[in-house]
């Protein structure tokens, strides 16, 4: 699933802002509640951690590795051990974010018990895995076939973004929802899950437990979405163009969407992956528009300067950049190569990036805490799945206008 569902090592660095203050809330909505959580990077986490020594963070990052290949383990063999069994559609369907968290949840509570979970704390490195399993995920967009063959798909993706992040804005502030979780989450929903929100995390320098709150929201209702828009497509007699669109434009990661147009068939399948990758070539548009609106007008306080250009640099997500130019690199170089050659080394960056995410997930699980959960309540989820709910609706829509006469 995510690729939710990332930076290169120098970047996943640059974050380092320390935030102490909860920020307002807004006009037409009470105050989000305290939870007395400090706002911070996950470099400044780390910084907080009283002095892990070296062998601590080489333990923590070592349990990642473990747990990590464990996970790549299940990953590859459970569909084999489930084949000629009723449970052999859903075993190929589920991927590789489920058992991630929930291996990583398991190492969480053993480490726990262990009373070593927060001493290897610094090595569970969530947004730095993430940060460069999206850069990497950028050279996978080939930009030539977007603005060649995907003349619909662009103008979905740009209604369908704009449409979906407004109204979860909108319901975040309506119901209390801290600024920077309101981000994260109509980021998540409106474009492609958690390379999404980890893209807004960075701009708006969110907190740690909110980009595993947000991860998790993802998975939890992109798992029905495979089985469930299928079905739902075959029931509205959709096309197959009309379905895949639909099933790219609303599923938040693209593995969760291969599995999904795989079901819907081949056809499908191809418009899916269009469209999902449309939406994912607009993460740093979105990161660029929310920094500048955190910097301009959530954490500006009145009367105060304007920023200069300096300070907007300074808390732009980088890796977004190294997201764009692995898109470009690769673009150009899938040019100058023959076609089997080049989908061969694709194939290699994919699986690498494969690699990083499955770290990221197990760190997601490993960092959870059901605490945070419970001080989180019940908004953020009515307000992730009142935003799916729209997001369906209007990809729907949106599909059958755009795609109705659309033959693949």
């Amino acid at each position: 699933m995510s690729e939710v569902d990332a930076d290169v090592p120098a970047a996943a660095e640059d974050d380092t802002t320390i935030d102490t203050e909860q920020p307002a809330a807004t006009n037409d909505a009470p105050a989000q509640p305290d939870t007395g959580a400090p706002l911070r990077s996950e470099t400044a986490a780390l910084q907080a951690i009283a002095r892990p020594t070296v062998t601590e963070v080489v333990a923590g990052i070592a349990v990642v590795v473990l747990l990590g290949a464990l996970t790549r383990y299940v990953d590859t063999h459970v569909p084999r051990w489930a084949l000629d069994t009723p449970l052999q559609r859903v075993a190929r369907s589920i991927e590789f974010p489920v058992y991630a968290i929930a291996i990583g949840l398991l190492g969480n509570g053993i480490l726990a018990k262990l009373d070593l979970r927060e001493r290897i704390s610094a090595g569970f490195r969530t947004e730095f895995f993430i940060k460069t399993g999206v850069v990497l995920l950028g050279a996978s967009i080939n930009l030539k076939i977007l603005m060649t063959a995907a003349g619909p798909s662009i103008l979905q993706a740009l209604l369908l973004i704009t449409s979906v992040f407004a109204f979860t804005w909108w319901l975040g502030g309506r119901l209390g929802l801290d600024d920077k979780l309101r981000a994260l989450l109509s980021s998540a929903v409106s474009i492609c899950g958690v390379s999404a929100a980890i893209a807004a995390a960075g701009a708006v320098q969110a907190r740690r437990e909110q980009i595993a709150y947000a991860a998790s929201l993802v998975i939890i209702f992109a798992l029905p979405s495979i089985f469930v828009l299928p079905w739902l497509a075959d029931v509205f007699g959709l096309s197959d163009a009309v379905a895949g669109a639909w099933i790219g434009g609303n599923i938040d990661t693209t593995a969760a969407v291969a599995a999904s147009g795989a079901i819907a068939g081949e056809k499908a399948l191809q418009i899916a992956t269009i469209v999902k990758t449309t939406q994912n070539a607009l993460i740093g548009v979105v990161a660029i528009a929310l920094t500048a609106y955190f910097t301009l007008r959530v954490e500006r306080g009145a009367g105060a300067a304007r920023p200069s250009l300096g300070q907007f640099w300074g808390r732009f997500p980088k890796f977004v950049i190294g997201f764009v130019a692995t898109s470009v690199i690769g673009t150009l170089y899938l040019q100058s190569v023959d076609k089997k050659t080049g989908a061969a080394h694709i194939m290699i960056i994919n699986d690498l990036r494969t690699w990083f995410l499955i770290f990221a997930f197990v760190s997601i699980g490993l960092e959870f805490s059901l605490r945070g959960l419970r001080e989180a309540g019940w908004r953020p989820i009515a307000v992730f799945g009142s935003a799916v709910v729209v997001n369906l609706l209007v990809g729907l829509v949106l599909s059958v206008l755009l795609f109705h006469n659309f033959t693949v």
